[in-house]
């Protein structure tokens, strides 16, 4: 992983709108450092000069104030070693299935397509709290000990991954997958685990 991939995917995301304004936040861990976007900066207009350095225990080291999320990419971190990626995603459609009531908060979605339940898999569903609250961290490094990946209530996704691109890939699989499950609320459906059971 390069920084200018890291940069790349960054406006990729943006141009496509799987995050908007400047919203969601991506980081890289190399070593005992964890590269992560700045606060107040639009994924569409990182600049691979001005990222920010965190430790593990999300302590700023260098560059410009990371997002005031990076406690929660540290918490992922600290869960996952095997991790070197983390998305974070303010996707239309995932949040708008973390804003549902009554979804199974061990597993939000169910496996409509194989290409989700390979990606993605189970998806806990943690409790709200208002972004840059470090009293998420303890909840986020629980969940990511089970799970890379998880939504966050009335918020968005989070979704770790041995590198950037296969993190970005299931975090992208997720939101199509929230968007199917969103246009097929009230129909019969199958999934691709159980293509005969009709939920």
């Amino acid at each position: 992983m390069t920084v200018a991939q890291l940069v790349a995917l960054g406006a990729s995301l943006f141009e496509r709108r799987l995050t908007h304004g400047r919203t969601g936040n991506l980081s890289v861990r190399v070593g005992d450092r964890i590269l992560v976007t700045p606060t107040g900066v639009s994924l569409g207009a990182l600049d691979e000069h001005a990222l920010s350095v965190i430790d593990t225990g999300g302590r700023h080291v260098s560059g410009p104030p990371p997002t005031k999320e990076a406690f929660l990419h540290a918490a992922v971190y600290r869960a996952r070693p095997e991790a070197h990626a983390v998305v974070h995603l303010h996707s239309t459609h995932a949040v708008a299935v973390s804003c549902l009531a009554g979804l199974d908060p061990a597993d939000v979605l169910p496996p409509l397509t194989a290409y989700y339940a390979m990606r993605v898999g189970k998806l806990p569903l943690l409790p709200f709290h208002a972004p840059g609250d470090t009293a998420l961290g303890p909840v986020v490094e629980r969940a990511a000990r089970d799970h890379h990946a998880f939504l966050l209530a009335n918020h968005g996704s989070v979704v770790a991954g041995p590198d950037l691109l296969t993190a970005a890939d299931a975090a992208e699989e997720l939101e199509e997958t929230a968007r199917i499950y969103l246009l097929l609320r009230g129909l019969r459906t199958t999934t691709a685990d159980e293509p005969e059971e009709h939920l």
